[in-house]
């Protein structure tokens, strides 16, 4: 999409957040709407919590798959999904 080849340290393109943005809002697998794009430095971060990180690499993915020549950074990390194990102790 952007047209540089790999390597390159140019800035991504303005408009490259909102597109990752929405490619993981609006695909029929993955309809993330907690995670945030932001720009560090010549590259993209994905941030924010998924459930499995399974479904943390389908989102590295699908994101490398559509963006191969873009330099993305994966922040995302893991919650619980299960119930407490234990009781938690309030003092």
């Amino acid at each position: 999409m952007n047209g540089r080849a790999q390597g390159d340290t140019e800035p991504p393109d303005d408009y490259l957040e909102a597109a990752i943005q929405r490619l993981l809002t609006e695909h029929n697998a993955i309809a993330e709407q907690g995670l945030t794009v932001t720009r560090r430095d010549h590259s993209l971060v994905v941030c924010g919590e998924v459930e499995s990180a399974q479904r943390r690499e389908e989102i590295l993915r699908l994101v490398l798959e559509r963006f191969p020549n873009l330099p993305v950074t994966v922040d995302i990390g893991l919650i619980r999904t299960e119930a407490p194990s234990t009781v938690e102790e309030l003092r």
